[in-house]
């Protein structure tokens, strides 16, 4: 690394020495980036840079995390592997994009240093897991999918769910201005304890399942959420309310509605789909039962000309 350091170095210094001399200092410049630096300040910077420990800033972001260095975090490869094996089967080809994300973005999420899960973050992960497969073919295969997620990020399923479920009975029957000063940190509810986390928390991190947890929030008390009206609603509940950005919160929010969309379509295409299969189906029916009381037609005729034709031929033999 220092053998890189003193050749960058060198080459930046032919090159400034094709540069006319300045009539104000003496000291040779660089310019990188557009930026001009006095050469022996950009090398000083540069092999700082290079000499670079992970956890060895001095910040307090790294004091607090600095015991996590080294620590091996698996890949999103090692986690699909992991939530294929256990699925145990294969999903259905429509499924199959959103399922992917879904699994890598949960697992990005839970292995980050500052990931704490909670019963809104659960909230929002049994949300989205059953809006996208609410009209999965295999009833079976979907609940596996759910179980196979959780157990591919390290986490258990039974939790997520009471946790889920704790958050959805607290909020039934609350109004916007409840969950509001919920997450000012008012009261002692459990929206409340994490409002009050999070704000004491200055390294609190974000991820999209607290936003859909506040999306299925705002559906339980009632407020019939769309693109347009949760966004606004995000905007106060976590900017003004909670007290940080809401930026992300909004976009979340929009991609979800959009996911909606596109997943009332699919359902809509599938019903289409299972009632045109049913009416040929019906059809085919029909045609087997008419070809069938034709055939009994046609055997009964047959029976009842060869019964004639016996009775004659025993009328003949009897003259």
């Amino acid at each position: 690394m220092k053998l890189s350091t003193v050749a960058l170095c060198l080459t930046i210094s032919n090159v400034a020495g094709f540069a006319p001399l300045s009539t104000h200092s003496r000291t040779n410049r660089v310019v990188l980036n557009g930026i001009l630096a006095q050469e022996g300040d950009f090398t000083a910077s540069l092999d700082r840079d290079l000499e670079y420990l992970a956890g060895g800033a001095k910040t307090e972001f790294a004091k607090k995390y600095s015991n996590l260095v080294g620590t091996s975090v698996r890949t999103v490869g090692e986690a699909m592997t992991e939530f294929t094996t256990t699925l145990g089967a294969p999903i259905n080809a429509l499924y199959k994009s959103a399922i992917t994300d879904l699994v890598g973005t949960t697992h990005l999420i839970s292995v980050d240093a500052r990931f704490k899960r909670d019963a809104l973050w659960s909230l929002g992960l049994i949300s989205v897991t059953d809006l996208i497969l609410k009209n999965y073919p295999e009833r079976d295969t979907a609940a596996k999918i759910v179980s196979s997620l959780i157990e591919s990020v390290g986490l258990d399923e039974d939790t997520i769910r009471a946790e889920a479920q704790s958050m959805l009975e607290w909020a039934e029957g609350k109004s916007k201005d409840d969950i509001s000063a919920a997450l000012r940190g008012e009261g002692d509810s459990p929206l409340a304890s994490i409002a009050t986390s999070a704000k004491s928390d200055e390294f609190w991190m974000y991820s999209r399942y607290f936003t859909l947890g506040l999306v299925k929030i705002m559906d339980v008390v009632g407020l019939e959420p769309d693109m347009d009206s949760s966004a606004t609603l995000l905007e106060e509940w976590m900017g003004t309310s909670l007290g940080k950005s809401f930026y992300s919160a909004c976009s979340d929010s929009d991609l979800f509605f959009r996911t909606k969309s596109k997943l009332d379509i699919m359902e809509t295409m599938m019903k289409e789909i299972e009632i045109r299969e049913k009416k040929r189906m019906a059809e085919r029916l029909e045609d087997k039962a008419e070809a069938a009381i034709r055939k009994a037609e046609r055997e009964a005729q047959m029976a009842a000309v060869e019964k004639e034709d016996a009775e004659k031929k025993s009328l003949v033999g009897a003259k």
